[in-house]
């Protein structure tokens, strides 16, 4: 072989490796395809539970304004704020001088009543002798006629009179007894046993029961909290009496308060919102029902007004097989769900029966077991400084 030929072939491998290398670098850069990087998550046990959630606030299980049935001042207050009371206790009094003169005053009424009685009965028996004798004297002839009646008109006229006396007598004896028990209103007394949670009127301070009834204090029995719990209309068809109801109140977001809902009011709250520019103006109205359920408050943890944070759970269930609700797909006809399942690192298609479903969770009744990875997402879809192949999505 020529020392030409030899030059000439090594031009050409030269060639065909040059082209090579190039092929395969365009090969690698454009038409290789990336392997897809899953986000996945674990089938497996936990507690599911399916609820509505709803604000609401702590009220007093019974609450009663103690008011004042007669006018005056306020003498004097027994209680203070806060304090603990039992039924019958004196709480306040309202100085009795006016109800005492009332009293007087219709004392004195009955027994003016009572004398003309007397006096009348006096009368009775004269007139009654007074007819006797003319009875007498008319059986023989020796009076007239006319003084026969006379005194037997006498007679029934003053038997009238002491009858509207005893009217009179029982009329006043109501006015005593009315202003006898004015008087003992002036003490006024608990009629529960309870917490003093308002003092509206002071010492000292002049109450009027004539145009309204004036409120003195507030009680409360603050042994049992109720909780009224604003449900909007959008869940409000799915809530009974009878489900198991939960809050926790801002001061302690880790302790939940159990009870179960007992009963939905009728009508709703509405609270209303509005805004105006200077060229129109809108207005929105949400509507709400208030649910009602009662905790045991030994320990008056719980006070009247705070905020509580509500559940009301609709279903639930204790460590069952749950996946992600976002590894679902549409539901079938059949009323199954298909999801895709990561087996040796490719996808499997399956279908599942669902149970509870809260759209964050969902319960799995058949068609996964426990361990194996659902894919939830797939994370070639993510901005690239997101990605996380294998693993859970980013958390924001």
């Amino acid at each position: 072989m020529t020392k030409t030929t030899r030059r000439n072939i090594a031009i050409v491998l030269a060639a065909v490796l040059v082209l090579s290398g190039t092929g395969l670098l365009l090969k690698r850069l454009f038409f290789t395809k990336e392997t897809p990087a899953y986000i996945t998550a674990t089938v497996a046990k936990a507690d599911i539970e399916d609820k509505v959630l709803a604000s609401g606030t702590l009220t007093a299980l019974k609450t009663v304004e103690v008011g004042a049935q007669v006018s005056g001042q306020l003498k004097k207050l027994y209680v203070a704020l806060g304090d603990q009371v039992k039924k019958g206790q004196l709480l306040a009094e309202i100085d009795p001088v006016l109800q005492q003169n009332a009293l007087r005053d219709a004392a004195a009424a009955l027994d003016d009543v009572r004398a003309q009685k007397r006096a009348k009965q006096a009368l009775l028996h004269q007139y009654d002798l007074a007819y006797k004798r003319q009875s007498q004297l008319a059986a023989v002839d020796a009076a007239a006629r006319a003084d026969l009646e006379s005194a037997q008109a006498q007679l029934e006229s003053t038997r009238a009179d002491i009858a509207a006396l005893d009217a009179q007598i029982n009329k006043a004896r109501i006015a005593v007894d009315t202003a006898q028990a004015n008087l003992g209103y002036t003490r006024i007394a608990a009629p529960m046993d309870g917490v003093v949670i308002t003092i509206v009127t002071e010492e000292g301070q002049t109450v009027n029961s004539a145009q309204t009834a004036p409120t003195i204090l507030k009680l409360a029995d603050l042994d049992t909290i109720t909780v009224k719990a604003q449900i909007s209309e959008a869940d409000i068809t799915r809530v009974r009496p009878g489900q198991t109801a939960y809050f926790t109140i801002l001061g302690d977001s880790d302790t939940r308060h159990y009870g179960r809902l007992r009963a939905i009011e009728p009508a709703p709250d509405s609270t209303s919102s509005s805004s105006s520019s200077s060229s129109s103006s809108t207005s929105s109205t949400a509507i709400y029902y208030n649910g009602l359920f009662d905790v045991p408050n030994p320990h008056r943890q719980l006070r009247v007004s705070m905020t509580a944070q509500v559940s009301i759970v609709l279903s639930e269930a204790r460590q069952v097989l749950c996946i992600p609700a976002a590894a679902l797909g549409n539901k079938g006809k059949d009323g199954r769900y298909p999801v895709t399942v990561l087996r040796d690192g490719h996808p499997e298609a399956r279908t599942v029966r669902i149970g509870i479903n809260n759209n964050v969770q969902a319960q799995v009744l058949d068609g996964l077991r426990a361990g194996e990875q659902v894919i939830v997402g797939d994370s070639s879809q993510l901005p690239a400084g997101q990605r996380t192949p294998g693993g859970p999505p980013p958390r924001g």
